[in-house]
């Protein structure tokens, strides 16, 4: 599972406000239910078609307009992105249907979630931020980190994670066909060491804590279903037992902004462990971070930026938590 497509860079670069929903009419509904109805010689998607009719009825009832800015303003409580097809299994199924058909024929790898810009950067700078230990000293060992992807899409952000010296990887995503792609394209490319497992992070059955956990666009396609803040939370309570003690999450968002993604994990750390946190900006300590479940770590401060009515954003942030 990955985040949604980027609208092409002609459109308004930023949406400073997220529109209301409004009410679809006929023709959107059979759009969006046509949606889902990718068929191949490969094999159909092997989705039942009432489900897949029904999400189509309420994915259609929200618009998929969701903000692609993200900037450091200091907004409400943020997560406010409306329900769009995204959010459902069903579109995920159905497009890793048509990456496989299109794997086969023309040995494509699909589509690179955020471009691949972004996937290098998040790649070399969670390298760095692993190689540095508590003390500011540098290590070269990258081999006792075990590295878990939720929602890993076609795979290739664990492969490029391996190219920078990471060994002990793991993908996970709903999506059968995601996985079946993944497989395909790391035994393509020489990456047999990747294990690759179908998995719902909000139901997982791993029973494994990781000392590195990626999320590269899937909190973003689970706030986009019409449920979002229900599963949001869902997806908090099952990362916080995915994640090593003193291990890392690096989450990469186009629909949040750093400070959103702040303040979020401080309403789960209040929620988790029954306190009132004091309230904390991005990177500065806070007197009682002992008591905190997660802490801010850092951001990536390379993204190109942009100002668009008095308001400097960019596309796209990536931040980093430790587990205490």
């Amino acid at each position: 599972m990955a985040a949604m497509r980027l609208p092409p860079e002609e459109n308004d670069p930023i949406q400073a406000s997220r529109a209301a929903p409004a009410a679809a009419s006929d023709d959107e509904r059979s759009v969006a239910a046509d949606s889902w109805s990718v068929k191949s010689d490969y094999g159909s998607s092997a989705l039942d078609d009432d489900q897949r009719q029904a999400d189509a009825d309420v994915a259609a009832s929200f618009p998929a307009t969701a903000s692609d800015y993200s900037s450091d303003r200091d907004d409400s409580d943020g997560n406010e992105v409306e329900a769009s097809m995204l959010g459902f299994q069903t579109y995920w199924d159905s497009s890793y249907a048509e990456d496989l058909t299109n794997f086969h024929h023309h040995g494509h790898a699909g589509e690179v979630w955020f471009g691949e810009d972004v996937m290098d950067t998040v790649a070399t700078w969670t390298k760095d931020l692993c190689l540095k230990t508590e003390t500011g000293d540098i290590s070269k060992d990258l081999s006792s980190w075990s590295v878990l992807d939720l929602g890993t899409g076609n795979g290739l952000l664990l492969q490029a994670l391996a190219k920078q010296g990471f060994t002990d990887l793991t993908g996970t995503d709903y999506s059968e066909g995601a996985i079946e792609l993944a497989k395909k394209l790391a035994i393509r490319d020489g990456f047999t060491n990747i294990n690759f497992l179908v998995d719902d992070v909000l139901e997982t059955k791993l029973d494994k804590r990781f000392k590195l956990v990626m999320d590269k666009g899937t909190l973003d396609a689970i706030g986009l279903h019409p449920d979002g803040p229900v599963k949001r939370m869902m997806y908090w309570d099952s990362v916080v037992n995915l994640v090593a003690p003193g291990g890392i999450l690096v989450i990469t968002s186009c629909n949040n902004t750093r400070d959103e993604l702040v303040r979020e994990v401080e309403k789960f750390n209040q929620k988790l462990l029954g306190i009132k946190c004091p309230d904390q900006e991005a990177g500065n300590e806070t007197n009682n971070k002992e008591k905190l479940a997660f802490r801010y770590l850092d951001h990536v401060r390379t993204y190109p930026t942009f100002r668009f009515g008095g308001v400097e954003g960019s596309r796209v942030c990536t931040v980093a938590f430790s587990l205490l």
